[in-house]
């Protein structure tokens, strides 16, 4: 196969402006060509009066490929092979794994191991997602808490309700399986050539349970509303856990744990450390979400090309360095969203963003982040990053009066010190209600002023980002894990315990869909050898 990098595309090319220019980059007629497909599209949006795509192009010919090659001396062009994942081993296991957790890492180190035949025994303390959906709904509408089953626990975890979003930092070779498996299970096709593919909450529901159902066809199990309680072991190694599951408690032996259970297990966080399963703080970060007009910000990076089909909703990645050094940046920047309650304890309040599919609603929104380290901690606790978590979301919740109402602020009267009084053009589309308050009544003033600062500076990049009407909801605390459980960097087990594999996001190693799954492929590949 030939792999044509660097093709520019208008926004409005057919398979025919392809195939033209495949023949004019190789040289050949079009009747060389047996077949061709995208491998990656991005928006080239450098020059708003030239808004194009780039794409890289896989190619079959009918003829010899390294002859081809040879004449059409082409630099964009090289011969690549199809990429395939195969386990290196499969190793028969006297006990069945257990993967804690049905998130991404869980749910991909689940699919491997069962895929390989070891039949995994998967626990998720939340619902599975028809419920969970029940349970976020009516959580919306009357303010009633599920602590087991919300925006952070359940079938999917937390990125279920998220927007989707794939793109990625990892060069994991795995990241490619993972798109695959999502197609397999019925995401659709664009997300393995788009440069920043999404699947949306609406379609990612319906992924998820089909690969639950793969799972269960290949002999796992997935139990829902099954909490760990208990990580038995004797001799340092692994030999059951004890689970809770409708109120009865169940012992299952197992050698292997891949601990995959996300970044808000904040109980389980402690339980492993009461264990003397040893963790370190870890750096995160803290802030708001941020909401402006979706059409405002077609406007700001599509220009006069906005609104076309194939761009769709615009998006934007902003990163900026304050005066005291501290990194800010946006992130899970959700177009055509809506900005959720994700609390998972009672009388806290933290926030997220999600999208559906077709990215149609009318605002845009992201989370607009300070970085934290442990020097602003205030303990040396592996668990001090928790209770400053706690600790802001105790505020938030009380700031926006309670009932997990979202304390907002209108952007120019954060720039000005100012409470909100009224609403501009952009109008919070936090549901569980929104009360008017300042930042500063719930967040630190490091990363207040740091906000202030860059929202000034990120406008110089994306104009209309400091736009007097744009909306701040707070807060947002859950960006990653705010712990690390250490593990063994080439064994990826515990260092405390032999057969516990801390896994995914919750544990520390991973930030976002992409890079949780393939941890999880990691883990359970190293269960399997």
């Amino acid at each position: 196969m030939i792999r044509i990098n660097s093709m520019s595309l208008p926004l409005d090319y057919s398979d025919k402006t392809i195939e033209k220019r495949i023949c004019r980059e190789l040289r050949i007629p079009g009747e060389a060509i047996k077949s061709f497909s995208l491998f990656k599209r991005s928006i080239d949006a450098r020059r708003k009066s030239d808004i194009h795509f780039n794409a890289t192009i896989d190619v079959e010919l009918n003829t010899g490929e390294k002859k081809v090659l040879s004449r059409a001396k082409s630099k964009k062009a090289s011969i690549t092979e199809p990429y395939s994942y195969k386990l290196s081993s499969r190793k028969k296991l006297d006990l069945q794994p257990v993967v804690v957790g049905f998130g991404p890492a869980g749910m991909f180190a689940g699919l491997i191991l069962a895929q390989a035949g070891a039949k995994p025994i998967i626990i998720e303390r939340g619902q599975d997602c028809d419920s969970r959906v029940k349970s976020i709904e009516g959580f919306i509408k009357s303010g009633v808490l599920n602590t087991e089953s919300n925006i952070q626990f359940g079938e999917g975890g937390a990125g279920t309700f998220s927007d989707g979003k794939l793109n990625t930092g990892t060069k994991d070779s795995r990241s490619r399986n993972v798109l695959i498996e999502f197609v397999k299970h019925g995401a659709p096709d664009e997300i393995l050539y788009n440069a920043k593919p999404h699947i949306g909450t609406d379609l990612l529901r319906d992924v998820v349970k089909n690969i639950r159902k793969t799972i269960i066809n290949l002999g796992g199990e997935v139990r829902f509303n099954t909490k760990l309680t208990s990580i038995n072991q004797k001799d340092n190694r692994i030999k059951s856990i004890t689970v809770l599951s409708d109120g009865k408690t169940d012992t299952i032996e197992t050698n292997n744990i891949i601990l995959a259970i996300g970044h808000s297990a904040r109980d389980t966080f402690e339980h492993l450390y009461n264990s003397g399963i040893l963790m370190e703080q870890k750096p995160f970060s803290v802030g708001a979400r941020i909401e402006h007009l979706q059409s405002e910000i077609d406007k700001s990076q599509f220009a006069s090309f906005a609104g076309h089909k194939r761009l769709g909703a615009a998006t934007y990645k902003l990163n900026v360095r304050t005066k005291d050094n501290r990194g800010v940046y946006t992130f899970c920047m959700c177009p055509g969203g809506e900005v959720v309650p994700a609390a998972s304890e009672e009388n806290m309040l933290c926030t997220n963003g999600m999208s559906e599919f077709k990215r149609d609603k009318a605002n845009a929104n992201s989370a607009l982040l300070v970085g934290v380290t442990p020097e602003d901690y205030g303990s040396s606790h592996p668990l001090a990053g928790v209770e400053f978590q706690r600790k802001i979301e105790k505020s938030a919740f009380i700031s926006g009066g309670g009932d997990y109402k979202a304390p907002v602020q209108r952007v120019g009267d954060f720039l000005n010190n100012k409470k909100t009084t009224s609403f501009g053009d952009v109008i919070p589309s936090y549901r569980r209600k929104t009360s008017f308050a300042k930042m500063e009544e719930f967040l630190p003033e490091y990363v207040t002023s740091s906000m202030r600062e860059a929202i000034v500076k990120m406008d110089k990049y994306l104009e209309g980002f400091a736009s007097f009407d744009a909306v701040l909801t707070g807060a947002e605390t859950r960006s990653s894990s705010p712990v690390r459980i250490l593990r063994n960097p080439e064994s990826l087990q515990s260092v405390s315990i032999q057969g516990l594999y801390p896994c995914g996001e919750g544990a520390g190693y991973a930030g976002g869909i992409i890079s949780a799954a393939v941890d999880g492929i990691k883990c359970a590949e190293k269960v399997l050898t």
